[in-house]
């Protein structure tokens, strides 16, 4: 098991220092501000939806490493999902990062994530891009707190 935790660690670490999508989408048609003040990670998640589907979806801001690694394999996993998949993973990933989830078969790479339940005070930096998502599904316009 030390073995998968070591890719794990340089998978997170890898999207931490060369985060994808980390860019100011210029046709976004939703979006939504997070911030976790205990970590003081702080995010704002753009979407463009094209109907029910997640067109693209990109972020800015600053975090620790779970809470940046998170925001981008957030954005890799949802592109081209639709907001129903996208609030089911929701669900399975908060499962997983909470010690809930009996597997991770169905998550591929989120996976990573598996360790943090071991870790209660880093459920909110690797959960606050995923309840920004929510809100920026549901058209939240007050920015969400962790806390």
């Amino acid at each position: 098991m030390s073995d998968l935790r070591t890719l794990y660690q340089e998978v997170i670490l890898d999207h931490s220092k060369r985060p994808r999508n980390f860019r100011l989408p210029a046709d976004s048609n939703r979006q939504a501000e997070g911030f976790n003040p205990l970590c003081g990670d702080r995010i704002t998640l753009y979407l463009k939806l094209d109907g029910d589907r997640i067109a693209d979806l990109a972020f800015q801001g600053s975090g620790c490493a779970i809470s940046t690694a998170s925001a981008s394999l957030l954005t890799e996993t949802l592109r081209g999902k639709t907001t129903a998949e996208a609030q089911e993973l929701f669900g399975k990933f908060h499962d997983l990062v909470t010690g809930k989830a009996k597997g991770t078969d169905s998550l591929g790479k989120l996976a990573v994530f598996s360790g943090v339940s071991e870790f209660p005070i880093r459920v909110k930096c690797a959960t606050l891009a995923w309840h920004t998502l929510k809100s920026a599904l549901e058209g939240g316009e007050k920015p969400v707190s962790t806390e």
